[in-house]
């Protein structure tokens, strides 16, 4: 570490050079700037550089470096592990550097590192393209894209990462590289799936897909109809269409418009199909749930980014997630997730899901660091909570979700969906076969692992 006279006129420097905005603990807008999606994560950065552009970014990096800090970056901050953060860190937080440039000759759109969701869908949609993004508007698409990336299009449009062409990064050394499949090939393969390990992503550049009509049916059922409701919606997937997507899942009964007042902060079922296609297509998909007894039918032809909002959770609130990716979803691993929902906490925004992959998932690349891709479906406990006295709780039911699906795990894990679950996830999260190799991509660009603050690959 430096000494204080060292670190005092580098930090001086740096408020001097940076056309962005440069925070230090008892700054006016360091709380503020320091708090994440989870609140469970209260972590507090030596600096927080809010940097305005990628030259930015490279003075931020370099004074890291004089000064021997590890450095976090700061998409959308919505990662459940609350990487976004470290203790004693530099944080070189992106947020202002959201601009979206859409080619819709080339199919193309260039996005900047601290871009969310809502950013990149909003620019798109005029031009009817969009490509997979996550299933909430707040997610960052930088750490979203980089960890692999699932969303309600990916059965048409392969993971996030599939359509990943091109990526501005600054390294530890404060260098601009540009990966892509002929310039720094090694690296551009390790950015398939082994996240922020690597550099600080400036800018992404992502395959757009035609999407000139989209639609959802949601429907909402009580509790003791949900085995009839996740069967139903198994065969659905089985036969149905790449084009259709969608989750099955367990919540309290929202305060929203569409919630009949009586069932606001009740225990429910929900199915959501989504379907990149028309209504009247969807409801024929759609035609085994709705015979079914329902309290709420939701379906029309909305904008894709409208849908994307549908889900959002307030910043702010208590977390814990995970994830088991499951062979299958036979009778009895039903009834298993569906009981486990009698131990959410609740009420609460806890929503217990299960998703279906398959389709352009499962047929995409496989010599990428993504090994759940596999999967046909993937269960995503997803607790929050606003008390601290419901910690316990929360994080148990969580648990013990993960521990009754156990049988039927590939044992990949998409590590978006996790917090800090240890090394031997990490590890299952990219594929035991491409520890070695990623590693030694680390050793190149980051010897020193000054970005550990992430689903860490440690350099050999």
């Amino acid at each position: 570490m430096a000494s204080l006279s060292k670190a005092g006129a580098a930090l001086a420097a740096l408020r001097e050079d940076l056309v962005g905005d440069v925070l230090a603990p008892g700054d006016p807008g360091y709380e503020e700037a320091r708090a994440v999606f989870n609140a469970m994560v209260d972590r507090r950065p030596a600096v927080i550089a809010r940097c305005a552009d990628a030259t930015d970014v490279v003075r931020a990096v370099r004074f890291g470096r004089e000064l021997d800090l590890h450095i976090a970056v700061r998409g959308g901050g919505h990662g459940v592990a609350g990487t976004a953060l470290g203790d004693g860190a530099l944080v070189v937080d992106l947020r202002r550097m959201h601009r979206v440039t859409v080619d819709p000759a080339a199919e193309a759109v260039r996005v900047e590192g601290g871009a969310t969701m809502s950013h990149l869908d909003r620019a798109t949609q005029p031009y009817g393209l969009a490509t997979t993004g996550g299933r909430v508007s707040t997610t960052g698409v930088g750490g979203f894209v980089l960890g692999g990336g699932t969303g309600w299009l990916d059965r048409a449009f392969g993971l996030a990462v599939d359509n990943l062409i091109a990526v501005e990064l600054v390294t530890a050394d404060a260098e601009r590289v540009h990966a892509s499949p002929d310039e720094n090939p090694e690296l551009f393969w390790a950015l398939h799936g082994g996240g922020g390990n690597f550099g600080v992503a400036t800018a992404l550049t992502l395959r757009l897909h035609e999407l000139p009509e989209f639609s959802m049916v949601l429907l909402l059922f009580l509790p003791d109809v949900g085995p009839d409701v996740l069967r139903t919606f198994r065969e659905i997937f089985r036969t149905g269409p790449d084009e259709v997507g969608g989750a099955a899942l367990y919540l309290t009964g929202p305060p929203a418009e569409f919630t009949p007042p009586e069932l606001v902060g009740t225990p429910l079922c929900a199915a959501l199909l989504t379907y990149a296609g028309a209504e009247d297509e969807l409801r024929g998909l759609a035609e085994p749930l709705l015979a079914l007894p329902h309290e709420v039918e939701l379906a029309g032809d909305l904008p894709y980014a409208d849908v994307q909002c549908m889900l959002d959770q307030p910043a702010g609130l208590r977390n814990h997630w995970s994830t088991e990716c499951l062979t299958g979803l036979p009778d009895e691993a039903v009834d298993v997730f569906c009981a486990r929902a009698d131990g959410m906490p609740a009420p609460s925004p806890t929503q217990h899901l299960l998703f279906p992959q398959g389709g352009a998932v499962a047929a995409g690349p496989h010599e990428y660091p993504v090994p759940y891709r596999d999967a046909p479906w993937a269960a995503h406990p997803l607790a929050i909570w606003p008390d601290p006295a419901d910690d316990e709780r929360a994080i148990g039911w969580v648990r013990d979700v993960r521990a009754g699906l156990r049988r039927w795990s590939t044992g990949a894990v998409n590590l978006n969906f996790i917090g800090d679950e240890g090394p031997e996830r990490v590890r299952a999260g990219l594929g035991a076969g491409n520890t070695l190799r990623l590693a030694k991509v680390k050793r190149r660009y980051d010897p020193d692992n000054v970005f550990r603050f992430n689903h860490n690959i440690r350099p050999v």
